[in-house]
């Protein structure tokens, strides 16, 4: 297949509010020189909302939520630590920042960008679970693009 201009379909678990901080967001990452996949399936079997690689092996989280509510409801965010050297939540303006948690970092995204707000701490993972994370996220990777390039086959 010669066409490089495959498009991901729609994942349709998330509103339209999260699909426009997830775009700038991404655009964002990728500028700060991370590659990101999005709805990747952790070990404990939650959805991280993006997963960043830097060059280096680093590893960033983003939960995206679009809404108070959306934070209000979601207890699992803590879990992601697990998985990250950095957990951010990435927000729309219309969502206050002062009820974000103060220990992991902040971004402001709208569908063209975005922008650090607050840095998260750093807390590095052990060897073997970034060697399980890089793992997990180059399978899926080369799983989605597989399934793009031969729909057939799946």
């Amino acid at each position: 297949m010669t066409d490089s201009t495959l498009i991901l379909p729609p994942d349709g678990r998330q509103s339209e509010t999260a699909l426009m901080i997830a775009r700038g967001t991404r655009r964002l990452l990728r500028d700060l020189g991370f590659a990101s996949v999005t709805e990747l399936t952790l070990a404990s079997n939650r959805r991280a909302d993006l997963v960043a690689l830097g060059d280096d092996g680093t590893i960033w989280i983003v939960e995206i939520k679009s809404s108070i509510e959306d934070f209000r409801v979601d207890q699992k965010w803590p879990d992601y630590r697990l998985n990250c050297d950095r957990l951010f939540f990435a927000i729309p303006e219309t969502v206050p920042t002062n009820i974000m948690p103060e220990d992991a970092g902040l971004i402001l995204a709208d569908s063209y960008g975005a922008a650090v707000l607050r840095d998260a701490p750093e807390h590095r993972l052990a060897a073997a679970t970034r060697k399980a994370m890089l793992v997990r996220v180059a399978r899926t990777t080369a799983e989605r693009l597989h399934r793009l390039a031969d729909p057939e086959h799946y």
